[in-house]
Order: C-alpha cells, then structure tokens, then sequence
C-alpha cells in the first residue's frame, strides 16, 4: 500500500526527498513494461507536492545542515537518478513551469561514451518480455555454459539464495536483477548480459544509449537553468564494493564532469549507485568537499550533520499516483 505523505509525521526540521527514476508515458513508450512512472501520474505528484508542501532546493538543504536552521514546515527536495532523456524532454519542461528546482544524479560514462549501463541492459531485458521465466531459464543455460570456466556453483544454489520477492518485484526478478547485478564476479556478468540484450533488446549499443540518456548540452541547459546535477558516479558501479583505489577513480572522474558543465563544487552532492553506501565512502566523500549524499534507505530525512552522508529518499511509489483529466488537459498545455 502506497504510503499517503500527508499523514508522515514532518517536523519542521524534516525533509521529505522524492527519488524518481524513469518518467514517461508508459503506454505510448516501445517499452511499456519498464518500471517507470506514467508521466500523467508525475504531473499529479507534482501538482500534488506543490500544493500541499514546501519544495525546496539542494542548496536550501545544504544550508540547513551547515547551519542548522530550520527548513520550513512538511519540505519536500525532487531527486532524479541516472540521466534519462526522460528528465530532459518530460521532467524539466514541468518542473520549470512549477518553478520547483530538480536535483538530477548523472553516471557520467553513459553520458560521455554512449554506452548502456548494464543495469539499464537489465532492465530493458525485463521489459522485453512478459515472461520473466524465460529469462530465469535463459540464465540456467548460461550458468551452466560458463560453470566450468569460472567454477560456478549449480544453477539451484544462485535461485534458492537470490529468488526473494521485495516491495515491487517478484522473486524471478529479484533473482534476475541481483545475479546479474551483484552476486557473480563482473567479466561473467558482462559477458551474461551481453548477450542478453543481443536476444531480447537486439539494437545496437551506442544507438539504444543516446536514445535513453541525456547528452551534456542537455545538461548543461539545465544546469545554466537552476536545476541541480549531482553525481552518481562514473561506471555507476557498487561504491561499497570498490577499493580505495578505484572509488577514488569514480568519484574524482565524475567530480571533473561536474566542474566541466559548470556545477558549482562548493556545493556538490551524490548520490549512491544502488544505494551502495559504507564508511569508506562517506569518508572520501567527506575528504573531496561533498556537501550531502542521498542513499534509497526509505524515510523522511533529518537535516542534521551526522545524517549529511546518508540521507534517506521515498520512491514515487511511496506517493499518490492517481491520474485525472485535469492534470492530463494541463499537462498537454504545459509543454
């Protein structure tokens, strides 16, 4: 059941951080099973946010932190993650009408190399069929022409440790996601994947990319036009999963990024891939001036010192989505 925010208890000095990721119109879309927010249920959310909360801006929230003055009564901060074209063409154009400021996290490799991250390739794999079993049956042959190369347990072991339903997917997803994810080592899951997206996506790579992601005159358009771009990395790999060596790699390569399209670094944040957050990380956020990082722990957020590094969001699901006509008719006007 989806959370009503208006009964979360916000006291003057909480945040309510929204964390939305593909925004479209679904049913329109070449791929209408991707788990994403229908644009008319985002233009509601949006009408909904700004009439009954204060929404304000990164820069608003670093200032409460660093200052510890208070936020003004039930505020609400956007965030945006992975630099979809969605936010371009369907989010900016309505959160400039509303006059709301949008925080927006970018894997600069996507963007700059026109690659498809690989957890984009699964998604859009699983949007590619209804049928998830076809892919849960797909990844037991796979698992079991690379077992000997790579010294692979049997295909039981993987399903029966990963195959766990959680708030929104199934367990055939679950285990889907996380196998390709996580759980084997990253020359196998790239390997895996790849072919993968040959089968049930079939387009070709740098085509699908600029096609799903923003391009840096976007960025830059919306960064010259008061919305704020964080980081999210470079690879967009596990941060709590790297050594020192090659975090410091992720955050200091999206750090040059950020300074090239001219975000202000006196007040640059981040944003964790996956959520993926640990003490290393926050230390060399800490160490590189970062003034805040959200995680997808789900609550409202306190803006406090101790929590600037670990700040937690709700999912758009968390908020109303209901659709009307009158928010459609407005929506068509807007843009």
């Amino acid at each position: 059941m989806a959370i009503r925010i208006d009964q979360i208890k916000n006291m003057k000095s909480n945040v309510t951080i929204v964390m939305y990721h593909y925004v479209r119109d679904l049913a329109n879309s070449r791929y209408p099973e991707i788990k994403g927010l229908d644009l008319p249920c985002f233009v509601n959310q949006i009408e909904y946010l700004n009439k009954h909360y204060n929404v304000i801006t990164t820069e608003e929230l670093i200032h409460s932190i660093d200052t510890g003055e208070s936020l003004p009564p039930k505020s609400a901060l956007l965030t945006f993650d992975d630099g979809y074209i969605d936010h371009y063409t369907n989010v900016f154009p309505i959160l400039s009408n509303y006059g709301i400021q949008g925080s927006f996290y970018i894997p600069v490799k996507a963007i700059k190399e026109h690659v498809v991250l690989d957890v984009n390739k699964i998604h859009f794999i699983l949007a590619s069929t209804p049928d998830k079993l076809m892919i849960v049956k797909d990844l037991e042959h796979l698992l079991e022409k690379y077992r000997t190369t790579y010294q692979l347990y049997p295909f039981d072991h993987y399903y029966d440790m990963l195959a766990k339903a959680s708030r929104y997917d199934s367990k055939e997803v679950i285990f889907i996601k996380r196998l390709l994810q996580v759980e084997l080592i990253e020359e196998l899951r790239l390997k895996i994947v790849e072919e993968l997206f040959v089968k049930y996506v079939g387009m070709e790579e740098h085509v699908f990319a600029k096609e799903l992601y923003m391009t840096e005159d976007q960025l830059i358009h919306m960064q010259n036009s008061g919305m704020h771009i964080g980081s999210h990395g470079f690879n967009h790999y596990w941060w709590n999963h790297l050594n020192e060596k090659d975090l410091a790699s992720e955050l200091d390569l999206s750090m040059s990024f950020l300074h090239d399209i001219g975000v202000d670094m006196k007040n640059w944040t981040a944003c964790y891939p996956y959520g993926s957050f640990d003490e290393q990380a926050v230390r060399m956020l800490s160490s590189r001036g970062c003034k805040m990082a959200v995680t997808t722990q789900v609550d409202v957020a306190e803006p406090i010192e101790k929590m600037r590094f670990l700040l937690p969001r709700l999912d758009t699901n968390d908020l109303p989505k209901e659709k009307n006509s009158t928010i459609n008719d407005w929506y068509k006007k807007a843009i």
